[in-house]
């Protein structure tokens, strides 16, 4: 029997929807799961086939350390994701990267820990004239912790949390404020083996006025939806170039694609999670059952060692 380490963190203990369910579909599938943190100094991941990133939250206050604890697990099993496509994506400098081969995103200036916060906040206000709010991130974060929307006349609040960020030794996002997502909410869009499963709507994280919801540990408005034909395209397009950029030689393990709908009504790219991404099981019947029916695939499995092998 396989054995599959689900990785969570404490700080995520009864927070991680996605967990009960997956356990159930692994030990139908014939899997031995086990739910782990990955910070447990107990644990001996050299015992498991496959360690698979689920929930460890608390990573974005912790990187270099997680990801150093993430080197150390890719040396004795299967981690997936790999681990380059996770010191890629814990970072949201992956989006500049997908921008500047065509991919079309929401459009984002970074400011780096050395800038002075005011200037950098007028050359962006200066660079979208035409944007009535904007909203301010850290690049290292999950889901909308230290996320705030403002209006251009919120520039002193602005600048202050841009300092706050940056005198943490944190890159900072700055993005325009995309209001389609209001009404229409964003789509997330979930892969399994380079294969599409299910969409969502997610509901707006950043309410005017109001502190951002602190997803990933909030399900906040999630519904099931169609995803429509420019939404999968697109979605199929930025898993391509994540391929040729990280040189994959296999398709992801999973995938969820969050997009918007831009100001021209075209989707556009918000956040592609690839590391601990919530895939909301309970929204689609019968995902959590394909998701470990690919874990317990042998030739998924032969994919893996071969890879552990070349490395």
């Amino acid at each position: 029997m396989r054995t599959i380490a689900l990785v969570t963190a404490v700080a995520a203990t009864g927070h991680d929807d996605d967990l009960a369910p997956l356990l159930d579909a692994c030990a139908d599938a014939g899997l031995h799961a086990r739910a782990v943190a990955w910070d447990d100094p107990t644990v001996h991941w050299g015992r498991f086939d496959t360690v698979l990133l689920r929930s460890p939250w608390d990573y974005t206050e912790r990187l270099p350390e997680f990801l150093a604890w993430a080197e150390q697990v890719d040396r004795v099993s299967a981690l997936l994701n790999p681990l380059n496509v996770v010191r890629w994506n814990t970072d949201k400098h992956y989006l500049a990267d997908l921008a500047a081969i065509g991919i079309p995103t929401v459009p984002t200036s970074f400011v780096e820990p050395d800038a002075e916060p005011m200037d950098a906040l007028a050359r962006f206000l200066g660079a979208f004239p035409d944007s009535g709010e904007f909203v301010v991130k850290p690049a290292v974060s999950a889901g909308a912790r230290d996320t705030q929307r403002y209006r251009r006349d919120q520039q002193f609040a602005a600048g202050n949390h841009i300092a706050r960020l940056l005198d943490q030794d944190r890159s900072v996002m700055l993005q325009p404020y995309v209001a389609t997502v209001d009404a229409a909410g964003e789509t997330a869009l979930v892969y399994f083996a380079g294969r599409f499963s299910h969409a969502l709507r997610k509901g707006a994280q950043l309410p005017p006025g109001e502190s951002a919801r602190q997803a990933p540990m909030a399900a906040g408005d999630i519904t099931a939806r169609d995803a429509l034909p420019s939404e999968l395209a697109l979605a199929e397009r930025i898993l391509a170039a994540t391929a040729r950029l990280r040189q994959l030689d296999a398709p992801l393990a999973y995938a969820r694609v969050d997009l918007l709908p831009g100001p021209d009504g075209h989707p556009c790219l918000l956040e592609l999670e690839l590391t601990e991404p919530s895939l909301f099981f309970d929204q689609a019947p019968g995902s959590a059952a394909r998701f470990a029916a690919l874990l317990a695939d042998p030739l998924a499995d032969a994919t893996v060692r071969a890879r552990m092998d070349r490395a």
